[in-house]
């Protein structure tokens, strides 16, 4: 059974599973906005420690490609892709939306849902896209902007599970009785597990030289503060 070590760094949670084939090992996980530089690799650091573990005592590096945080997303894919460079090991990536999606599944297993990630992308665009309840996707992921008109077509005849830290930007904008808002659901490296355990088993490993996140948009740098660089 692989064990494999997987990385969240694409919103503001910073969070890090190990894993045994489908059982969780160790996390650690903080919703301190901005703290990925401080924190990943100290989480990384406290769970291969607690475990008695090396990074070459690991099957592979999993890491949440984006889209989401420019900031995040670099931080996390330097170190995984570190990682994995200095042990000769394997490197996974799967879609943020798409694990999300897996995660919110979990969790509304017995609910026929469309279910809708939604990454904040500012303003009132989102990264989102669409997954049926077999976790096949069904729209493309993108980034969207959010009016009274949104998902409309659909929400005329079937539940959509909205949920993420974009969802804000829909509650108050799409009124459907079909529309169902998770408040409760909070990104995590724990859903990261069963995507990537099917890559795994695929062989279906990135180039680690070449390997770049999946950032959607491009990287437009505002007039930073004085004490302060935001993404």
């Amino acid at each position: 059974m692989p064990k494999i070590l997987y990385i969240e760094s694409a919103t503001s949670i910073c969070s890090v599973v190990l894993a045994d084939d489908e059982k969780i090992i160790s996390f650690r996980e903080s919703e301190a906005t901005n703290s990925h530089s401080e924190l990943l690799t100290d989480f990384i650091y406290q769970i291969l420690k607690e475990n008695l573990l090396g990074v070459n005592d690991l099957d592979a590096v999993a890491v949440s490609k984006g889209p989401g945080s420019y900031t995040g997303l670099r931080i996390g894919v330097s170190a995984a892709k570190g990682l994995c460079y200095s042990s000769d090991i394997p490197l996974l990536a799967v879609d943020t939306l798409s694990s999300m999606a897996y995660g919110a599944k979990s969790l509304h297993n017995d609910c026929d849902y469309i279910f809708c990630p939604m990454i904040d992308a500012r303003r009132m665009e989102v990264y989102t896209a669409l997954y049926d309840s077999d976790m096949n996707i069904i729209s493309d992921i993108e980034a969207k902007v959010i009016d009274e008109n949104s998902f409309q077509e659909i929400l005329s005849n079937q539940k959509i599970l909205f949920f993420g830290d974009g969802m804000s930007k829909c509650k108050n904008t799409i009124i459907s009785s079909n529309a169902i808002f998770d408040d409760n659901y909070i990104i995590s490296a724990k859903s990261l597990i069963k995507p990537v355990l099917e890559k795994f088993n695929n062989k279906d490993f990135e180039d680690i030289a070449y390997f770049e996140p999946f950032y959607l948009k491009d990287f437009i740098a505002g007039k930073p503060s004085v004490k302060a660089l935001y993404d």
